[in-house]
């Protein structure tokens, strides 16, 4: 054991012995191990560690009198100098400040279900939602599918000119935010410009963020692999997860087996809902939300959809589920 007179001294040792470039954390695990009865355990060295380094607040970083440990800018995040990596994060989306919100999916413009879009708007209406968010595959994108295409069906442009006509209703319906987040149908188009034309794929002005925002203008665009976090509930459109083989007959609890969280989905075009509670009693829910399309696809005519949306209502910190069916133009 080092002798020093206490914690602060050990910190400032330790510290000067192992240079500014280790990390807190692993420099506190090392402190912990060699003066266990100095310390209580590692998550006390690694406070004394960051109080010495100028990390526990502005208030305390004005009573320093020795600053030789304090950081003057960000430790190195690649100190073994690695080749620069290309892998790519996937920040999530997080909506504050509304109080409910209505979530549409899978309309598939333009095979959506006039009926059942008019129930949902109907009944949303009453309910007054601040937040409106488009859970992608709102456009069908049926052209660009890498499957066999008919060559009658409408063309790509008339898909847009639907989606912008659609969008204006939404907001003059409800007259509040949108958000659009991207599905895998959307990405259809992105997936056509890197086989088709991948010479102008990464201009900006035909990626499918700035083709969507042109029609849908002041409707915040998210991509489809970023999660939309709803006061502690987890929104994906639902094709984020490789699937391969798995394909549960209860979506929602394939959801659960997959996020391990309270989390919504689209996607799978039915109405579903899983519930576990762990060791601790602690509940976590997931649920999958039905579609606002046909259906009856050409592709799919003999299926299990249904139609169907959701309300969540919010606090900042919890919220509620409801999920509804739509049945012959009624709301279950």
């Amino acid at each position: 054991m080092a002798r020093v007179n206490g914690q602060g001294d050990i910190a400032r040792e330790y510290r000067k012995k192992y240079g500014m470039e280790m990390p807190t954390l692993k420099l506190a695990r090392i402190m912990y191990n060699e003066n266990k009865l100095v310390f209580k355990d590692v998550e006390n060295a690694r406070t004394r560690l960051r109080y010495i380094e100028g990390k526990k607040g502005a208030t305390e970083k004005a009573k320093l009198k020795n600053t030789d440990f304090v950081l003057t800018e960000d430790r190195p995040k690649n100190p073994y100098a690695l080749p620069k990596s290309d892998a790519k994060e996937y920040a999530p989306y997080i909506v504050t400040g509304f109080k409910l919100a209505l979530i549409i999916n899978d309309v598939h413009l333009p095979y959506h279900d006039i009926e059942a879009i008019t129930t949902t708007f109907n009944y949303a209406k009453k309910e007054k939602p601040d937040l409106i968010v488009l859970n992608g595959d709102i456009i069908d994108c049926f052209l660009l599918s890498r499957f066999m295409k008919d060559p009658k069906a409408r063309k790509f442009s008339y898909e847009l000119d639907q989606l912008k006509k659609f969008v204006e209703v939404v907001e003059k319906t409800f007259k509040c935010k949108v958000i659009y987040k991207l599905g895998n149908h959307e990405v259809r188009y992105s997936h056509f410009l890197y086989e088709k034309a991948k010479e102008i794929a990464d201009v900006e002005e035909f990626d499918i963020k700035s083709v969507i925002g042109a029609r849908a203008k002041g409707v915040d665009i998210i991509e489809d692999k970023t999660i939309i976090k709803l006061s502690g509930l987890d929104l994906l459109h639902g094709h984020e997860f490789v699937t391969g083989f798995f394909n549960p007959v209860n979506v929602a609890r394939g959801l659960y087996l997959r996020a391990k969280v309270s989390a919504m989905q689209g996607h799978s075009h039915k109405t579903s809902e899983h519930t576990e509670t762990d060791l601790h009693g602690n509940i976590k829910t997931t649920w999958s939300v039905g579609c606002l399309c046909g259906l009856k696809a050409d592709y799919a005519p003999y299926n299990s959809w249904n139609h169907g949306f959701a309300l969540i209502d919010m606090d900042g910190t919890n919220f509620s589920v409801r999920n509804k069916r739509i049945f012959k133009g009624e709301v279950l």
